[in-house]
């Protein structure tokens, strides 16, 4: 391993401070992502800033009745909260989906949201790869792809963001706050995570020196739950999962929010669903197609284009589950 210097800052203005004045500096939380990617020298950041001890480890009501969740706070602890299980039953599904119960006792939420969208190339410097080295190539294309991207991608990677907590916030409409050397600024979850498109090495729009502090749900305002479909039941990522939120008065659809996992270099907020979804008739045959019309977009790769069906059976059968049409799953 390379050397590299160590801070523990006292206060998020201290750890911005640091962060912008050290080109290539990295936040520390859990460093369940970051720490490996350091061993296999993917990464090798000439600072580490250690955040997990700043006092961003509380969930807390906000004024409007949502929740207020601090980036140190540990993925376990926020599935197990109260009122996460209770108003946002997707998002505790999702993180208790995720990785091993070690990894998510030590997993924060900053560093979920920060983990880097990768595929095997990118773990193996002895191989070309656009999100290492832009312009080097990207051998996932013709190689080994079965799990990777059929929305979203481009030519120059087809890389899918693991994350299955960043799938229920953008079903649930959550923004992250970012403090930085500029000050504060507010985005939306759906936003955070970038296409690849030329750049495949920005995952994120963050900015330099820039550190998530925390994320804020609104209201909750429907019912919603987390499916994931995967190659063995712990420890894996998606090759598809979808958050879903539903909402159905007089035997229409009030309320829909849709997001797709494992298929894309983001989480795939489902907005060309939602429009057909919306006020229409809360039954499976409108639910096919509206997923049909959000999938018809995606352009799959030699061989995975099972995950196109994946998807589509994993979203209609969320959808007839919170419509009351099928039995929990």
């Amino acid at each position: 391993m390379r050397p590299f210097a160590y801070l523990r800052p006292a206060s998020v203005a201290e750890a911005v401070r640091a962060g912008a004045g050290h080109p290539g500096a990295r936040f520390l939380g859990g460093g369940t992502n970051l720490v490996d990617l350091m061993k296999l020298g993917v990464e090798s950041p000439g600072l580490i800033v250690d955040v997990s001890r700043l006092p961003l480890d509380r969930v807390e009501p906000t004024d409007d009745g949502g929740l207020r969740i601090g980036a140190t706070v540990r993925n376990s602890d926020l599935a197990a909260h109260p009122g996460v299980r209770s108003g946002y039953p997707a998002l505790s599904q999702a993180l208790l989906a995720g990785a091993s119960g070690q990894l998510r006792n030590t997993a924060t939420t900053g560093g979920n949201l920060l983990q880097r969208t990768r595929c095997p190339y990118f773990q193996d410097v002895s191989k070309p790869c656009n999100k290492r080295l832009p312009g080097s190539g990207c051998p996932a294309r013709e190689g080994a792809h079965r799990d990777l991207a059929v929305l979203g991608h481009s030519e120059d990677c087809v890389a899918t963001n693991p994350s299955d907590m960043a799938v229920a916030l953008a079903a649930l409409d959550a923004a992250i706050l970012l403090h930085g050397p500029e000050g504060e600024r507010t985005v939306p979850v759906t936003d955070f995570h970038r296409l690849p498109g030329d750049n495949p090495d920005q995952d994120t729009v963050i900015r330099p020196g820039e550190l998530i502090t925390e994320v804020v749900l609104p209201p909750p305002a429907a019912a919603s739950l987390y499916r994931k479909a995967r190659d063995r039941a712990s420890y894996a990522f998606a090759l598809a999962s979808v958050a879903a939120v539903l909402s159905v008065r007089d035997g229409r659809v009030e309320r829909a929010a849709l997001a797709f996992g494992g298929v894309a270099p983001r989480p795939w907020r489902a907005r060309v669903a939602e429009d057909v979804l919306r006020g229409a008739p809360a039954d499976e045959e409108t639910f096919a197609r509206a997923v049909s019309a959000e999938l018809a977009t995606a352009r799959p790769l030699r061989d995975n284009g099972f995950k196109v069906d994946l998807a589509h059976r994993l979203a209609v059968g969320a959808l007839a589950e919170l419509a009351g049409l099928a039995p929990p799953a």
